[in-house]
């Protein structure tokens, strides 16, 4: 059985990525799927990328923000837009190998599986870890074998669309503009009792950060330890856990003070923050302790 395959590329003045990329996302995907849709969502581009896939992909869906918006919100507006079975989630910045869609679209066949990611050159599987009160992640050991993993990357990775749209997409009110997104979306998706997978042989090379490289290294690092806090404060519900992290993050304000800048930043969101963590705690199934035993 053939499934139906959306590609959403969100973009910001990424003209030459896209020149680079397009023709191959484009050739890669339709080897599977002949009849795959392909949605560009531009987040108020200055350069021509609009003008330039109009011209040379007529058959590819354009959506034009008028603002920027940031990643979540481009990303969710393509999925919202996209009516396959499968949504593949590339950056403008990743290129696909030809048969990549091959033995990923397999693997979500399984009823319990929510998404395949992509094997990134340099990369592997993801290993998540709850440490000094913190949640984190990192590569897992590399081999050829298919692996549970810890998120699957909004980059450059395929999910069920009924499911996305189940769970909501990209939390962009508490994330926006980026990092962390793809985290959060994979870990509600293992509290539901899900499963995500690292698919060895679905190759892309993804030329990390290229999208976001206008912005300060500072601010980057800011945002990102910024959503971390949004994430653990969202969606760990262990209250062993969650006094283990308040007792972390005193611990890390007491030997960096300048930390309270990201404290600050992640408390201007903290309302929001509990309005989510309510529905977790409502929709949960698999309790974190379990979810962080599994990448032991």
């Amino acid at each position: 059985m053939e499934y139906n395959i959306s590609v959403v590329i969100p973009n910001f003045n990424g003209l030459e990525l896209l020149k680079t990329n397009l023709p191959k996302v484009i050739s890669s995907t339709l080897n599977y799927d002949k009849n795959a849709e392909f949605i560009l969502v531009d987040d108020a581009s200055q350069d021509n990328s609009v003008s330039y896939v109009k011209k040379e992909f007529n058959f590819i869906k354009v959506i034009k923000h008028s603002v920027n918006r940031g990643f979540s919100s481009s990303v969710n507006i393509g999925i919202k837009n996209s009516t396959g079975d499968f949504v593949v989630l590339l950056n403008n910045d990743v290129l696909p190998s030809e048969n990549y869609l091959n033995s990923a679209v397999k693997l979500l066949t399984d009823k319990k599986v929510f998404a395949v990611s992509f094997c990134e050159s340099g990369y592997s599987w993801a290993k998540g870890y709850f440490r000094d009160g913190f949640v984190g992640h990192e590569p897992g050991g590399f081999n050829n074998i298919t692996h549970d993993t810890f998120w699957v990357n909004g980059g450059s990775g395929i999910f069920k669309r009924n499911l996305l749209r189940k769970l909501g997409g990209f939390d962009e009110e508490l994330f926006n503009p980026f990092y962390w997104e793809d985290v959060d979306l994979s870990y509600r998706a293992l509290k539901r009792g899900y499963k995500l997978l690292w698919d060895p042989d679905a190759k892309v090379i993804h030329n990390h950060g290229s999208t976001i490289n206008l912005i300060s290294k500072k601010k980057k690092e800011l945002i990102r330890e910024r959503n971390q806090l949004l994430f653990i404060w969202k969606n760990i519900t262990s209250n062993a856990l969650i006094k283990r992290h308040f007792k972390g993050l005193y611990q890390k304000l007491s030997r960096h003070p300048g930390y309270i800048k990201v404290v600050i930043a992640a408390g201007l969101k903290y309302r929001i923050c509990l309005k989510r963590r309510k529905i977790e705690i409502k929709e949960s199934k698999v309790c974190d302790e379990v979810i962080f035993a599994g990448f032991k």
